[in-house]
C-alpha cells in the first residue's frame, strides 16, 4: 500500500512536467507561409539627401509599413515558441521597463526604416519587461503565440505573444 501511495504521489508530481508543451525555436522565415508571395523588404530610397537626417532621427516622419496585412502561418496558433529579435518599445512602466513591445527581425525596424510586413512583427506583452537601456541588443522571447492581428501607432503585427521568458540573444559557441 505504501509503495502504491508513493508511486501515485510521484506520478502526480511528474504528470505536469510530461504534459508541458515543448518550446519550438523559430526563425523569422517560419512566420511566412510557404505559398506567400515574396515580400519587398527594401526601405524606400531617399533621393533628397537633405531629408536623410530627419528620416534617421526618431522625430522624423513616420514610415509606412510595407505589408500591414501579410499572410500568416495559422498552424502556429497556441504553440510555445522561442524567437530571437529586436525590441521596439510600445509601453514603459514607472521602473523604466518595457512591458509591451514589437519584436522585429532587425535593428531599427519601425523607427529608422519602414516597418517590415506584419508577418515579420510580433506584438509582445511581458509582466516583468526589459530595461530600456538594454534595447540595442537582440533578445530571445519565449511564450505562447497567438495568430492574431494587432495594431499600434508604429505598425501592424500578424502575431501576438505573452512573454514568459526574455533573455539576451547569444551566438552559439563554435
Amino acid at each position: 500500500m505504501k509503495s502504491f501511495l508513493l508511486a501515485s504521489c510521484l506520478l502526480g508530481l511528474c504528470l505536469p512536467l510530461l504534459a508541458a508543451e515543448p518550446v519550438r525555436e523559430l526563425s523569422w522565415s517560419e512566420l511566412i507561409p510557404a505559398n506567400a508571395p515574396p515580400a519587398v523588404v527594401a526601405p524606400a530610397p531617399i533621393h533628397d539627401l537633405s531629408q536623410l537626417a530627419d528620416a534617421l532621427s526618431e522625430s522624423g516622419p513616420a514610415m509606412r509599413q510595407q505589408e500591414p496585412a501579410a499572410p500568416v502561418v495559422t498552424e502556429l496558433n497556441g504553440q510555445q515558441i522561442k524567437l530571437p529579435g529586436y525590441i521596439v518599445p510600445l509601453d514603459v512602466n514607472e521602473e523604466g521597463r518595457v512591458t509591451e513591445f514589437l519584436l522585429v527581425p532587425y535593428f531599427g525596424a519601425c523607427i529608422h526604416v519602414p516597418p517590415p510586413p506584419s508577418n515579420q512583427i510580433v506584438h509582445v506583452k511581458s509582466e516583468l519587461g526589459v530595461m530600456m537601456d538594454a534595447l540595442y541588443q537582440p533578445f530571445w522571447v519565449e511564450g505562447p503565440v497567438k495568430v492574431e492581428q494587432s495594431s499600434s501607432e508604429l505598425a501592424d503585427a500578424g502575431y501576438q505573444l505573452d512573454a514568459q521568458k526574455i533573455y539576451p540573444y547569444e551566438l552559439p559557441a563554435s
